[in-house]
């Protein structure tokens, strides 16, 4: 059901080892075989590319990865489920205009409940450009993120990410919600039910943060705890809040025995 891969770093870095592997989960050794995307920071901007087609088989990928340079990126490789169309459009991830700056986004899981709630509210900055639960979920996090986010953030990155994590609590609820966002800074990470990070130290000593749905590599991972929130900036890990969305979860499950 989808994977998604999340990188920041002190400095620019050459993941093309890591997308390789990323790429592989995408139609070759797991079966998201409907759409590919990666969103990597380039010159203070967010750079696209995606396709509807099987990452695993993409040429295009291959030459992507060959040519990255970043410091902050999120990737994605698709397994249509809401809906089961595979469209440019609702291919992962997403790039919307929020509070003066872009943002990206990318979903593994199932919402199907968020598309209507998103649609009733009335403060949404963005609208969908296709049809997915994951982009209806997008905008309804950057409508909560426009009623909190300043530049200095008033209430300090805390009291901003605790907001962010609370709705994602509340999202999750309805589903699956594991999710990689970024405000072209920092790289946020909710981990619900499936996710891994990596923390270690690159070149001159410098901070490197990985986050994916599966370990990519040999190396030791560390999986998420259920309805963790993780945010990074130029690898450093500035917050891990430990959220309930595992109790919720599971009183929405019990109540409905």
């Amino acid at each position: 059901m989808c994977e998604l891969l999340g990188i920041s770093s002190a400095r620019p870095v050459h993941p093309q080892a890591l997308l390789h592997a990323f790429r592989s989960r995408g139609g070759e050794t797991a079966d998201n075989p409907d759409g590919w995307g990666v969103a990597y920071s380039h010159d203070g901007r967010f750079v696209l590319h995606k396709e509807p087609t099987p990452a695993a088989h993409s040429q295009r990928f291959i030459e992507l990865a060959a040519s990255i340079e970043t410091n902050l990126l999120i990737g994605h490789v698709r397994k249509a489920r809401l809906p089961t169309v595979n469209t440019l459009a609702n291919t992962h991830p997403f790039r919307h205009t929020c509070c003066g700056q872009e943002w990206v986004f990318a979903h593994n899981g199932l919402v199907p409940e968020i598309v209507e709630i998103a649609r009733r509210n009335p403060l949404l900055p963005c609208t969908p450009a296709g049809e997915t639960d994951s982009e209806h979920a997008f905008c309804h996090l950057l409508a909560d993120i426009s009623q909190h986010f300043h530049e200095p953030p008033a209430g300090g990155l805390a009291t901003w990410f605790a907001s962010l994590a609370a709705l994602s609590d509340l999202v999750a609820v309805h589903g699956k919600f594991n999710f990689l966002i970024s405000d072209g800074t920092h790289l946020i990470a909710y981990g619900h039910d499936r996710l891994h990070y990596r923390e270690y130290r690159g070149e001159a000593d410098d901070r490197v943060a990985w986050v994916a749905t599966e370990p990519l590599t040999a190396d030791p991972w560390q999986p998420f705890e259920p309805g963790e929130l993780r945010i990074y900036h130029r690898g450093q890990p500035l917050v891990a809040h430990r959220s309930r969305a595992r109790a919720a979860t599971t009183a929405r499950n019990a109540h409905s025995l």
